[in-house]
This record gives C-alpha cells, sequence and structure tokens, in this order.
C-alpha cells in the first residue's frame, strides 16, 4: 500500500486509481475541515480538488523537464485576486497541496495518510485549550474624525489614559475635501466592556463626527 504504483510509465488504470483516491480523500480531508475552519463553501470544494490537482501536474511532470518548465509557465500566469486568506485556510491548502505531492507520485498510502491523520490532528488540536493567550488583549485601531478647527495635539489624552493602557499615533490625514480630519491610533482598551463609553467620551470632544474602533491589521492600516 506505500509502494509507488507506478513504474516506468503511467498506465490509464493506474492514473485512475489514483485520481479516485486522490478525489475520495481529498473531499473527506475538505469535510473535517470544514468543522473548524470558517471559511465559504467554495473554499472547501477547491481545498478538495487541490490534492488530485497537483497530483495530475506530478503525474504527468514527473521526470519531464521541458513539461516542468512549460507548467511552471502557465501557473505563472494565474493572478489571485482572494482576500488575504487566515492561517487556518493556508495550512489547509498546504496540506492538501502536500498530499497531491504523494498521490502524485504514486504513493496513495502516504497521501491518504497525510490527509487523513493531518485533518484529525488538526480537529483534536483545536479543542484543546493550547497557545490560548486570554489575558493578552488584542490591539484596535482607533480612527477619530474631526473638524479641521480643532487642534488634535493632546485633546483627547485625558480620555486615553483613563480607558486605554496602550496608544500608538498611526497617522493623520485630511479628509472631506480637506475641511476635517482623521486622526489614526494603534490602542488596547484596559476593559472591553467600557467600549461605548470609551466611544461617547470621544464623540463630545470631536464633534460628534465618526469614530471608528476596529481589529487592528497590518494590512488594514489603511490612513
Amino acid at each position: 500500500m506505500f509502494d509507488s504504483i507506478y513504474s516506468a510509465t503511467v498506465t490509464p488504470s493506474r492514473f485512475f486509481i489514483m485520481a479516485g483516491a486522490a478525489l475520495a480523500t481529498g473531499f473527506l480531508y475538505a469535510w473535517i475541515m470544514s468543522f473548524r475552519v470558517r471559511s465559504t463553501k467554495r473554499f472547501f470544494i477547491v481545498t478538495a480538488l487541490i490534492p488530485f490537482v497537483v497530483a495530475a501536474v506530478i503525474t504527468f511532470v514527473n521526470g519531464n523537464i521541458g513539461a516542468g518548465v512549460a507548467i511552471g509557465g502557465a501557473f505563472s500566469l494565474i493572478r489571485f485576486r482572494s482576500a488575504q486568506g487566515s492561517a487556518d485556510e493556508i495550512a489547509a491548502i498546504l496540506v492538501a497541496m502536500g498530499s497531491g505531492i504523494a498521490f502524485g507520485m504514486g504513493y496513495i498510502g502516504y497521501g491518504i495518510v497525510i490527509l487523513s491523520a493531518l485533518a484529525v490532528i488538526f480537529l483534536l488540536l483545536s479543542f484543546l485549550p493550547l497557545f490560548e493567550h486570554k489575558s493578552v488583549a488584542e490591539d484596535q485601531l482607533l480612527r477619530i474624525t474631526i473638524p479641521e478647527s480643532l487642534e488634535y495635539n493632546g485633546v483627547f489624552d485625558e480620555i486615553f489614559d483613563h480607558y486605554l493602557k496602550k496608544v500608538e499615533n498611526a497617522g493623520v490625514k485630511t479628509t472631506g475635501m480637506g475641511s476635517m480630519f482623521r486622526l489614526s491610533y494603534k490602542v488596547q482598551l484596559k476593559n472591553p466592556a467600557e467600549e461605548k463609553a470609551f466611544i461617547d467620551e470621544l464623540r463630545t470632544r470631536n464633534g460628534n463626527l465618526e469614530v471608528a474602533l476596529l481589529p487592528f491589521t497590518e494590512t488594514q492600516n489603511q490612513l
């Protein structure tokens, strides 16, 4: 079972055995991962198909340098426009691709073990309270819109001292055709339950203009 089914040449019967094993195990893998990974239906369909797609490429490229270069060039033409994936989604795709290489080289048993075992391990680890640091507060992106006439240097310091345990200036820009400023800060609340009170006090200082408190990511911090 753990020996390669391919010999010097790839016969149709062996290829279809590999295809059936890759597709069946791929859909089982996607089904198991769907219990913990939050994503779209299309993501899981693609994840289920990746082992077979990679395996088919490896099967026909194996030992053929010219075909490998041609397929590499074809893949380089593909431009992905999807949103940035989560760590779970990236891991799911990498595991699917890794098993596809095993299937493509004819090692059906190893491909099945890679997909099935890692899916179960991921599922079990996600239920265990490992690496959870609940006491560590998450950074948030605070955006405050103020009128052009308001001198913003130090105007919010008193509120920040009361509600925040961390604040970093992330920049300022004009908005509203130059009639307003938008201030950006990287912050951590002392008490998340006081979020509404914090925003209400900011609104009393900025003339009831827009105040946004968002999860902070490096790509989101676009002033």
